[in-house]
């Protein structure tokens, strides 16, 4: 659930038609065309009248003369008929007076290929080319990039491979090179594309755009984006979220090892790395992960050519033993559920195995049996109600025909592969190799390795669980919190000159928000403390209050457990000592005399605000091991209790709160309830930049959570 829950009619309508003629153009001008084989001018007009692009093609060179039969045109100007569509691929310094050369003759888009813009720190020039088009209500794609690819107008209007296979998959490249790369290797492996994309610089369109495009373009099934950066990111995940069940969005993102918080003041905030933060983001929309090119290729194959399985519980039919059993290491590792059913696996298949076989799933039809044992087993598996999908596996033994369960599976999948999610794997040598391929060009999800296999199958799985999720949306409802109070708290500090708050300012605004806190207040005496633990109840704790001591155990301002008026009288004295003589210039507000609340588990919940994503809330085990260990989960906000719950549940340690060892189980609706107001609070109150609550203690079930601790850090000006 994201910000456009909230402010709906806030989100501006895009126009359905904006990009189409980028797509689907009528002509096309090459300004730059070159006669000089070699050149970029002259590959990319090859490659577009090498396609079966239908279109008028106008080649623009200075020179004049003719280029690969086509006459070449002095300037755009000259060109008798409308251009929908401009590729540049001229020098940087004249870039610009093209593209004003293109909105004079009434040009609907640009793709610049030329280089040498923000990529090499100019900047300015760059925005220049944006301002120029927009004169024109130009979209333009680029600079820097290696052109497009398009299925719907059979148009090959890049200087890459001139091969492309026609198909359902749409790729998105930040990486010139690698886009390139790309389309030769989809070619190679029986990848079909839809299109093609190169969006380098993203001066004007950008991700968001393009995946707009994809989201309404028939042909396009599954979106796969080489990502470096992402500059939308919250406009981005609305559009993911947007898309309807028969398109995936695949990502392979690179950077992982960047970080890239605001700051590091607070526990959130060190933990809150870029990389991190952008695989949190991609599952709350729906986006799957791809560790690896040949992961996002498998992904991809998978859904192009599969349906999303209706039901849990898949089957394996092999008839190796030993990759029998890598198939369910993978299952375990993909979160793909293998049936277990002995009664359900012996009926199904004991009749169509040599006896010598095994119906434990995986099911073992072993090396001696053939096309026509092969093709049984697999039939009984896909018209098994039970079996909600099917892993083939086969393996090129001595004695066996894989061209046989080649073909096997080819007659089976033509029958049953609309009816029920199955994919393959051939492992052996050259022959298995040679099946694949052919299985491939037919249409097959098939792979060369079972860990590939299984892995597109879990995406598969993952992709049927987001969407379960989606028809389950709740209504984000706004809770009861007085945002103009919190407001003006924030106001007074910044008068101050402070960006930390103190404890009694921080408390008001959780006190505001909701947000429930172990009782306590703030003293400037040692008599004001006494009276304070009094009245609140031994034990209590002794804290340090002041904006210039983060971490109060560090400077000795921290004294815990204190059962008596005796206790409290020595803590208060020695944190005033320790204070002074740790941080002589600290401003010290007072000491704040809090309830030490015994039992229950330390969690943390925290927000913070990354630079692509926006606010953020999070949500692992607390205490001081939060950042030793790092087990926490992250969430765009704002998000509701639902998906607040399954945040809790994400963390490795989730068990610790269901009541591990004979422990009780955990309040976890009210700490979802306190996840809920932290993450509106962070999207709704711009001026807070991190809040770190650490400990939240949460009590066995019904009996609430409360904050020990809180630390709200403001934003720099």
């Amino acid at each position: 659930m994201l910000i456009k829950d909230y402010y709906p009619a806030v989100l501006m309508a895009s126009d359905e038609d904006e990009l189409e003629r980028l797509f689907d153009p009528r002509s096309i001008a090459v300004i730059g065309a070159s006669r000089k084989e070699g050149k970029v001018g002259h590959k990319l007009l090859s490659n577009i009248l090498k396609s079966d692009y239908d279109g008028e093609v106008y080649p623009i060179n200075p020179k004049g003369g003719e280029v690969l039969g086509k006459k070449l045109y002095e300037s755009i100007e000259d060109v008798p008929g409308s251009v929908d569509l401009a590729v540049i691929v001229v020098p940087a310094k004249i870039v610009k007076e093209a593209v004003q050369q293109c909105g004079e003759k009434g040009v609907e888009n640009i793709i610049v290929i030329s280089s040498g813009f923000s990529e090499v720190g100019k900047v300015e020039e760059e925005r220049a080319l944006v301002d120029e088009a927009e004169k024109y209500d130009m979209r333009l794609l680029g600079p820097n990039v290696f052109g497009i690819y398009s299925a719907k107008s059979d148009l090959n209007a890049t200087f890459g491979p001139s091969d492309i296979e026609k198909g359902s998959i749409a790729v998105l490249s930040q990486s010139g090179a690698l886009g390139i790369a790309m389309i030769g290797k989809t070619a190679q492996q029986y990848l079909g594309l839809s299109a093609i994309v190169s969006i380098g610089n993203k001066a004007d369109i950008d991700d968001v755009d393009v995946v707009d495009y994809f989201s309404q373009d028939d042909e396009s099934e599954v979106i796969m984006i080489y990502m470096e950066g992402l500059e939308k990111g919250q406009e981005f995940m609305e559009k993911v979220e947007d898309l309807q069940e028969d398109k995936t969005v695949i990502v392979l993102k690179s950077g992982r090892s960047e970080k890239g918080a605001t700051a590091v003041a607070s526990h959130t905030g060190s933990l809150a790395g870029s990389d991190r933060i952008f695989s949190s983001a991609f599952k709350q929309c729906g986006v799957l992960r791809a560790e690896n090119l040949k992961e996002a290729f498998n992904w991809s194959r998978a859904f192009s050519n599969s349906i999303l399985p209706e039901k849990d519980k898949a089957v394996v039919v092999t008839n190796g033993g030993g990759i029998g059993v890598l198939s369910a290491d993978a299952a375990e590792k993909h979160g793909v559920k293998l049936l277990d059913d002995q009664t359900h696996l012996k009926e199904t298949f004991e009749e169509v195995i040599p006896p010598f076989g095994s119906t434990k799933n995986p099911i073992d039809i072993t090396g001696q049996a053939g096309e026509e044992e092969y093709e049984r087993s697999l039939r009984r598996a896909y018209e098994s109600d039970e079996i909600g999908s099917i892993i083939g596996l086969y393996c090129e033994a001595g004695g066996g025909d894989a061209w046989g369960g080649a073909k096997a599976i080819k007659k089976v999948y033509e029958e049953y592969g609309d009816e029920k999610t199955s994919v393959f794997t051939f492992v052996g040598g050259k022959e298995a190799d040679e099946c694949v391929q052919w299985l491939r060009k037919h249409d097959i999800p098939a792979f060369k390795d079972t860990y590939e296999c299984v892995s597109a199958l879990g995406a598969l799985y993952r992709k049927k669980r987001y969407m379960e999720r989606k028809k389950e949306k709740e209504e984000l409802k706004e809770p009861d919190i007085p945002l103009d109070e919190i407001r003006e708290i924030v106001k007074d500090v910044r008068k101050d000159g402070r960006l930390t708050l103190r404890e009694d300012e921080a408390r008001e605004i959780l006190d505001l928000a909701g947000v429930p806190m172990a009782e306590g207040e703030v003293v400037t005496s040692l008599e004001g403390a006494i009276k304070a633990a009094e009245k609140i109840g031994y034990p209590v704790v002794l804290k340090v209050v002041s904006e210039d001591i983060v971490h109060k155990s560090d400077a000795g301002g921290l004294a815990l457990d204190l059962e008596n008026e005796k206790e409290v009288v020595d803590a208060y004295q020695a944190i005033n000592s320790n204070v002074r003589k740790k941080y002589p210039d600290a401003h010290v507000k007072g000491i704040s005399v809090a309830k030490m609340l015994k039992g229950g588990e330390e969690t943390i919940i925290g927000g913070s605000r990354d630079n692509t994503f926006g606010p953020l809330v999070m949500f692992g085990l607390g205490g001081v091991y939060v950042e030793i260990l790092e087990d926490v989960e992250f969430r765009v906000a704002p998000i509701g209790r639902k998906e607040a719950r399954r945040m809790i549940g994400e963390i490795n340690s989730f068990p610790v709160l269901m009541g591990a060892r004979g422990e009780s189980r955990k309040d976890l609706n009210a700490l979802a309830d306190v996840i809920y107001r932290i993450s509106y609070l962070m999207n709704e109150v711009d001026g807070i930049a991190e809040l770190d609550l650490n400990p939240v203690k949460a009590f066995e079930k019904g009996k609430g959570c409360k904050s020990v601790d809180v630390a709200i850090n403001l934003k720099r000006r």
